[in-house]
């Protein structure tokens, strides 16, 4: 039997009218090799039923709540799991552009997962222009973070038009406890947790600092090192001050969302990357940041100092995707929006990544699960909701927005014999995180970007995957005046 973690309940908890805590992906592929030339439910269906025992624990598990909320939920195998009640199939109108595709994603973005069932779905759209086939696939971040998600994948895919000949499937299926067994469980926890809670805020002391908006108190930083001196720990790089400026994306999010997909060539990344020196992350980090100056510039809403960006980061061990829950953390950092020389504003970026990566390494990145086990589960859901709801109206405001760079393949993939061109990951935005969410991913030669936003505040993101476009081009520039000073 497995739990919900901590950090799983958070995600769960943090729904609300305005707010999903579902991750997706947006595949294309070429379904011109499927039989007929076209990828069916049924096709999909049958994949998902003879590989669901291969991936990650979304496919055929569903929540168990414990009576009362007086604890955590379960996860067990769904005894009526059929692929075919979540796979559905739409068609765009034509002519099937992709502005059309983003705004059929939006809207299928928007709507939240039935947790009755295992808490995925997929749909397949149709119509695309150039024969194209849509495969949005969206997953609660409650039973997956992002390794998880990539084995999953892995299970669904195949590395040839082929399928790859594939182990029985023996496992047993998985059973949450009796009702009288959760309860003493749960009354045992609530017991236990004041203590918990008090390891908790101890463990976590050292690194306050780090955890967003908490670093914009005054004398926090000064706590930190002084508990890390105590401790005899040592020290870690000075934390900056963060303090996240007004932006229009950082207003009360609504219900709609907004959706772009882009491409960027990695090999041009990779090639910015040697010019400038830096990490191909660096180099994503300080595209954004040029590219959300523009977008901030054009409309007049440029602050004079940087943005606060969140980046997750995974805390799963090489090899250790079979371990439960979610293990994910949130590295901060500046970014710097307000430099108006490309050099400079690429140089700032390295230097505040790097500094931001040492702090993260020192602390571990755990307080995510530590903060979020400090409230007992029968009222961590109404506090975590209050604390969303609350947040715009008391104006708080930790982050601008969240950027996250995934590796992925540098190969071809194949979903029922059809070769996947792309994939663009759609993730999360929220009234504390803020209403836009860039998320690139890269696969076959390309960084596929993906970027969501509350359409209220953002109306139209492919207008920043064209500054992010522009970008590359002037980091290229100074790659290429890079090396001929070289």
């Amino acid at each position: 039997m497995t739990q919900l973690t901590t950090v799983d309940a958070t995600f769960l908890n943090a729904e609300t009218g305005t707010t999903h805590a579902h991750i997706a992906g947006l595949g294309i592929v070429d379904a011109t090799s499927c039989p007929g030339g076209r990828l069916t439910v049924p096709a999909v269906a049958e994949l998902v039923r003879g590989r669901a025992h291969l991936a990650a624990r979304p496919l055929r598990q569903r929540l168990v709540q414990v009576p009362f909320g007086l604890d955590r939920p379960y996860w067990e195998d769904d005894p009526d799991f059929d692929p075919m009640h979540h796979i559905f199939e739409v068609g765009l109108p034509a002519p099937g552009t992709d502005r059309q595709l983003a705004d059929t994603v939006a809207r299928l973005h928007e709507q939240p997962l039935d947790r009755s069932r295992p808490l995925w779905e997929m749909v397949l759209i149709q119509g695309l222009v150039g024969g194209r086939t849509a495969v949005y696939v969206k997953v609660h971040h409650a039973a997956i973070d992002g390794v998880m998600a990539a084995e999953t994948l892995a299970a669904l895919l195949d590395l040839s038009p082929e399928p790859r000949d594939l182990p029985a499937d023996e496992t047993a299926p998985v059973r949450a406890p009796g009702t009288a067994e959760m309860l003493g469980s749960g009354l045992l926890r609530a017991a236990l947790h004041p203590v918990r809670s008090a390891v908790s805020v101890a463990r976590t002391a050292p690194y306050f600092a780090d955890i967003p908006g908490v670093a914009a108190i005054p004398g926090v930083g000064m706590l930190s090192a002084a508990v890390q001196g105590a401790l005899r720990r040592p020290a870690a790089p000075r934390a900056p001050r963060m303090s996240a400026p007004p932006t229009p994306f950082n207003e009360p999010i609504g219900r709609r969302r907004a959706v772009a997909c882009g491409e960027l060539p990695l090999d041009e990344i990779k090639q910015i990357r040697r010019g400038l020196g830096g990490s191909v992350n660096d180099v994503v980090m300080a595209l954004c940041a040029t590219a959300l100056r523009k977008w901030l510039d054009k409309r007049g809403d440029l602050p004079d100092r940087p943005l606060v960006a969140a980046v997750p980061v995974s805390l799963r061990r090489s090899g250790a995707a079979a371990e439960p829950g979610n293990q994910v953390s949130i590295m901060t950092t500046p970014l710097a929006t307000h430099v108006p020389d490309p050099a400079d504003r690429y140089t700032a970026v390295r230097r505040d990544m790097d500094t931001a990566k040492r702090r993260f390494v020192g602390s571990s990145g755990s307080w995510v699960r530590d903060m979020s086990g400090l409230l007992p589960a029968p009222i961590a859901g109404a506090a975590t909701r209050f604390a969303l709801q609350a947040a715009p109206s008391l104006s708080l405001r930790p982050l601008n927005l969240m950027i996250s760079n995934v590796p992925g393949p540098q190969f071809p993939l194949y979903l029922c014999g059809a070769r996947v061109l792309g994939y663009y990951p759609i993730s999360v935005v929220t009234d504390v995180t803020g209403g836009l969410n860039i998320t690139v991913f890269s696969y076959d030669g390309k960084v596929d970007v993906g970027i969501v936003a509350c359409r209220d505040l953002v109306p139209d993101p492919s207008e920043i995957v064209d500054h992010l476009v522009d970008a590359l081009d002037e980091l290229k520039d100074l790659s290429r005046e890079a090396l001929a000073e070289d």
